[in-house]
């Protein structure tokens, strides 16, 4: 599930567009008035299927994009306060990927480093879900506004980056980005040099600060996110970057690889089955949404080689990655 917030400028980019917001919704079984609160709330894949739906009727081919230009630190309610409220842009980017989840379950983000660049991505694992390519350019614009917002007008992007394929008009990106764009890499992702993290914000009051810390706890506790859930959504993130040991999980969450086994183990699950699972999903993103080879996909998922990720990938669902490739294309053909 997800807050209606980061999308709450659905419906005006309709009308802007010459499109009926009730009408639309109402042929993808959505009500309208989910969108009269940010605090509502929509599933994921209703989510994507209803952006898709907007950009097939209105033959906008980058509404997504426009949805996401709409929103920003505002618009993701207590996880965009506690970011705002931080000592510098380096901790708002943090707090803003530790609390996360208040506003979304099905994608993921976090902040890496290449040679003096920061990368803030957004990593989608709902891979089933419809509109996966509008959501992600969406997400790309709601990061950009949430870094200018945070650093001033004088940031500027190194590069934008796409996990999903060029588009035959890249014009509306060019315009709102003004950076370079790479289309069909690996991640949705916004690059900017890393010394724009040391880049204070201005002083909140302490007691303000605590008052909102209590909330969002409060608020957590209501969601009930069960530990294995936490796991997931940890490795979503650390499986390509390279960091996915039992151990350097385990330290994450500041606890004995033991004791991370047996936490799982209670649920019902194991460390390695819950690798598995991620690395499946994430396997089925790329191979639906991009064009990278095969033999990339395996490296970026941790295997030695792509006959070993054919093996694994056979094992999840009785196929290889070629043709499953194949027949989600034949399938969106017809669709």
């Amino acid at each position: 599930m997800l807050r209606i917030g980061p999308n709450i400028g659905l419906p005006d980019v309709l009308r802007s567009l010459g499109a009926d917001p009730i009408k639309i919704m109402s042929e993808v079984g959505i009500d309208h008035t989910l969108f009269d609160s940010p605090n509502n709330l929509i599933s994921f894949k209703a989510r994507g299927r209803l952006i898709a739906h907007c950009a097939e009727q209105t033959s906008c081919q980058h509404f997504g994009l426009l949805v996401g230009q709409q929103a920003g630190l505002r618009s993701l309610g207590l996880a965009g306060l506690r970011s705002k409220y931080s000592h510098d842009v380096g901790s708002a980017l943090n707090n803003l990927i530790r609390y996360l989840h208040l506003n979304v379950r099905g994608a993921t983000t976090s902040l890496t480093y290449e040679s003096g660049l920061a990368v803030m991505e957004y990593q989608i694992y709902q891979t089933q879900a419809r509109g996966n390519d509008q959501v992600g350019s969406g997400a790309v614009a709601v990061m950009f506004n949430i870094l200018r917002e945070l650093c001033g007008d004088d940031w500027r992007p190194i590069e934008v980056r796409f996990a999903h394929r060029k588009p035959v008009d890249e014009t509306p990106f060019r315009q709102f980005f003004r950076a370079p764009l790479c289309f069909d890499t690996n991640q949705y992702a916004v690059v900017f040099s890393a010394t724009w993290l040391n880049h204070r914000l201005p002083d909140v009051d302490f007691e303000v600060l605590q008052l909102l810390q209590q909330e969002i706890s409060k608020f957590e506790i209501r969601q009930g996110e069960d530990f294995s859930d936490r796991v997931r959504s940890l490795l979503r993130t650390v499986i390509v970057t390279g960091h996915s040991s039992v151990d350097e999980v385990a330290e994450l969450f500041s606890m004995h690889r033991s004791t991370l086994s047996r936490h799982l183990n209670e649920l019902g699950t194991s460390f390695q089955d819950l690798v598995g699972e991620v690395r499946f999903e994430i396997a089925r993103q790329l191979l639906e949404d991009s064009k990278m080879e095969i033999i990339e996909i395996a490296s970026l998922l941790g295997y030695s080689n792509a006959s070993a990720f054919t093996r694994a990938f056979r094992r999840w669902s009785s196929t290889t990655p070629a043709i499953w490739r194949e027949t989600m294309k034949r399938d969106s053909q017809f669709s």
